[in-house]
């Protein structure tokens, strides 16, 4: 191999392990809200109702656009622009997601409720950032390959809130099990620390104006009013079935009679193996595939995973039904996952990266805030089984889209 060789597969290597580590970092915060912090409040005694309720706390994910020209504009310090935000935000997440435990949930529901809203405001802030860092540190033809590596550290961050946290309840006070859980946002932020800021692509805006106006003109002027409009339709609707029916998962293994020590040593572990096998296989058939065409099988296999939910539902609390359910819809969301952060991120202007991308994922974000903020009442009106049917038929939509969006015999 010869000394510029040996240089590229280096390079690329690095990049690739970064991937890891500001993925982890990215899925952290929110897998505590997601899975951690209903696993509290539900033991707590919060009936289903309330506990849907709580996913509006999540509410800065879909507005995160608003702010993310200021991160675009503004740097902190000699870190730069990405860096700066990125470590400060992830400090602020350690101390916020420690103190979260400190408190009682019969005694302090609405402090709680404020304080998830503001770890859900900074972890929205670290995803700007982290995801502005990464489309402008990967060429474009590592995209596919560096997305899916993001998206298997991202699901092995709810290895932590999702399976040892859990375990740790049933043994520790919540006050430990979160700080504990809070520990493990300090390797993205050391992380942080040691990289390097990327090269800037073109002149960065000179002022606010500019940062806030320029990204959405480029978009509008690249597509048209049509076809951006068909783009954020499909952002919207593409994973909204699969998280609408994992919106309220903890819940519905502990109606199902699990303990939380199953549930994070069964459904946790092997949903983290499926998923990382999802997210890998994703990335390295996507170099054959494509974007487009992985869009559509992977999207195929994502709709149908939901389907294994109604299936337990009808079945009752079967470890190794359980195991295979959630190991299908871990494989299904990690293969879809992958195809669709990369497609956001080709859509994506490197120019922009900041205020574009934090536009797409917000976007994305809506299903899994203020739509499934009405699971608790889907399922108390459905109950379970037709509830993860009501899912499946809502993935179907962005499927449909397909043709427009990504066709079969593109050449992306």
């Amino acid at each position: 191999m010869t000394t510029p060789e040996r240089k590229f597969f280096s390079a690329f290597h690095q990049r690739m392990l970064i991937c890891v580590f500001i993925g982890f970092s990215s899925g952290l915060p929110l897998f505590i809200l997601l899975n951690l912090l209903q696993a509290w409040l539900a033991k707590s005694g919060l009936n289903v109702k309330s506990l849907g309720l709580f996913a509006l706390v999540m509410f800065p994910y879909t507005w995160k656009f608003i702010w993310a020209p200021l991160m675009d504009r503004f740097s902190l310090g000699k870190m730069g622009r990405r860096r700066g935000w990125m470590a400060i935000t992830q400090l602020g997440l350690f101390f916020s997601i420690g103190m979260m435990g400190m408190l009682d949930p019969m005694k302090h529901l609405l402090l709680i409720g404020l304080l998830c809203t503001f770890v859900a405001f900074l972890s929205s802030s670290q995803d700007i950032a982290l995801d502005a860092y990464r489309r402008e540190l990967l060429p474009d033809n590592e995209q596919g390959l560096g997305s899916a590596i993001h998206v298997n550290a991202y699901r092995v961050a709810g290895m932590v809130p999702g399976a040892l946290s859990l375990i740790l309840a049933d043994m520790m006070s919540w006050q430990w099990v979160f700080w504990i859980t809070a520990a493990f946002m300090i390797p993205g932020f050391i992380c942080s620390l040691l990289i390097r800021e990327p090269e800037i692509y073109g002149v960065p805006p000179a002022n606010l104006r500019e940062a806030v106006v320029l990204p959405f003109r480029e978009f509008v002027t690249r597509a048209g009013w049509k076809n951006a409009f068909f783009i954020l339709s499909f952002i919207f609707l593409y994973k909204l079935g699969d998280s609408l029916a994992t919106a309220l998962a903890t819940k519905f293994y502990l109606d199902l009679g699990f303990s939380m020590t199953q549930i994070g040593a069964i459904a946790k572990t092997t949903g983290f193996w499926a998923s990382l096998i999802g997210g890998m296989l994703g990335g390295i058939w996507m170099i054959r595939l494509g974007i487009n065409r992985a869009l559509w099988l992977y999207g195929v296999v994502q709709a149908v995973s939901i389907l294994g939910f109604s299936w337990i539902a009808s079945q009752g609390a079967n470890p190794y039904i359980l195991a295979f359910v959630i190991g299908f819809e871990a494989l299904g969301v990690g293969l879809g996952t992958a195809a669709f952060v990369a497609y956001i991120a080709r859509t994506t202007d490197k120019r922009y990266s900041a205020t574009q991308y934090a536009l797409f994922t917000s976007l994305a974000a809506i299903p899994r805030t203020f739509i499934n903020a009405s699971a608790g009442f889907i399922v108390d009106q459905t109950g379970w089984f037709m509830f993860f049917n009501i899912c499946f038929v809502l993935a179907l939509p962005g499927m449909m889209m397909l043709p427009k969006i990504a066709p079969w015999n593109g050449n992306k």
